[in-house]
């Protein structure tokens, strides 16, 4: 186990050194970013909905791209699925937004 955090629904969400290690092997862009993927579920700017009952906690970093970390909520227990960067947050705008 690397992190346990809170959501803002207030779930302790897990971050895993299985699922750190599939993040890196699929975006290695991340490697320097693990705090900062932390904070993104933690503390993150909006958070809209997935396809599949997921969440994607979304955060503007200061090289104009967005960072997006996917993690589900099951009751009282949770974890992170995956995280990317992106240029283009506007293909979350036409998903249902949970928060603010």
């Amino acid at each position: 186990m690397i992190s346990i955090l809170p959501s803002k629904n207030g779930v302790p969400i897990r971050l895993t050194e299985e699922r750190w290690a599939h993040i890196l092997e699929e975006h290695s862009e991340l490697a320097d970013l693990r705090q900062e993927l932390l904070q993104t579920v933690a503390e993150p700017e909006r958070i809209v909905e997935g396809k599949t009952r997921e969440f994607l906690a979304l955060r503007k970093m200061e090289n104009g791209k967005w960072l997006v970390v996917v993690y589900r909520e099951l009751g009282d227990d949770g974890f992170i699925i995956t995280a990317f960067l992106t240029s283009k947050p506007r293909s979350f705008e036409q998903r249902k937004q949970i928060w603010p």
